[in-house]
């Protein structure tokens, strides 16, 4: 992903490991080398969309298979070009500052998807992120943070993306609705006020925070649905185009409820009435 060093890492060893879950994935623990992984549709169906993909985990832990490649295979299979984002996970030792490992990937993410449009087929004003869970607090972050350029980018290079896929994000740090594992796991033991404002996306939205559909479950007991209203009011009123689906049952992750072609259906219809797909 990078050329060269890695911005903001120490050089502490890379000690990732991967471990099997036969309930969700195969999960990817103590990432310090990010990188991106290309998924190409085939040719004839290209339309020119591209979705950065950042899996879930809470920042602990990544779902690069459930909630990354697998998806991406599904884009591709309707003419959209998707990168899995595998992204540092917050650490003293392999970082210099924690909070802001993850977001600097992701900016890196879309200033090399921008940078390589023209070699991967890909319009560079719809280059999306979708996150899921802490991943949907990564891509929301990204698309709320993106005029503080985290990353070497001496081109000025847009590093906002054009829209956004949020599903069962976190989206809020905040004492009363936020998901407290990922604030911990993000910002550390003792964040500062101004640190879980400024990472309380909701609190970030204005006029130019792009245009993004959210997707999550009222029975939700890990990331309470708040999390998506408070992003979705805060989009409604700067007056961004966004759209929203609640479900009435299903656990955080959809593990089980609802099925992946519903939840996902709803993303693709929005997609096209965004004119993303055709």
């Amino acid at each position: 992903m990078y050329t060269g060093k890695i911005p903001n890492s120490t050089d502490a060893a890379n000690e990732e490991n991967r471990k099997a879950n036969e309930l969700v994935d195969s999960l990817a623990f103590n990432v310090s080398v990010p990188t991106l992984t290309v998924f190409l549709p085939p040719k004839d169906k290209a339309n020119g969309t591209a979705v950065i993909i950042c899996p879930g985990g809470g920042y602990h832990v990544l779902l690069t298979k459930r909630e990354g490649t697998d998806v991406a295979r599904t884009f591709n299979k309707l003419g959209v070009t998707a990168f899995v984002l595998k992204y540092r996970l917050p650490s003293d030792k392999t970082m210099k500052d924690r909070s802001i490992g993850p977001l600097q990937d992701a900016q890196r993410a879309i200033q090399l998807v921008r940078q390589k449009a023209v070699e991967w087929n890909i319009d560079p004003q719809k280059i999306g992120i979708m996150g899921f869970s802490a991943g949907g607090h990564l891509a929301s972050t990204a698309g709320t943070h993106y005029r503080d350029a985290l990353i070497e980018n001496t081109k000025s290079m847009s590093l906002r993306p054009d829209f956004m896929l949020l599903i069962n994000p976190v989206i809020s740090f905040t004492d009363s609705i936020g998901h407290t594992g990922s604030r911990k796991n993000l910002l550390g033991d003792a964040p500062t006020q101004k640190q879980i404002n400024l990472y309380s996306n909701e609190l970030q939205v204005d006029k130019n925070t792009p245009p993004s559909f959210l997707v999550h479950s009222n029975a939700d007991s890990v990331v309470p649905v708040a999390n998506s209203l408070s992003f979705y009011a805060a989009l409604q009123h700067n007056g961004v185009t966004t759209g929203l689906h609640i479900y009435a049952k299903g656990e955080h992750g959809f593990l089980t409820t609802p099925s992946f072609d519903e939840w996902f259906g709803r993303c693709i219809y929005w997609m096209k009435e965004m004119g993303l797909i055709l």
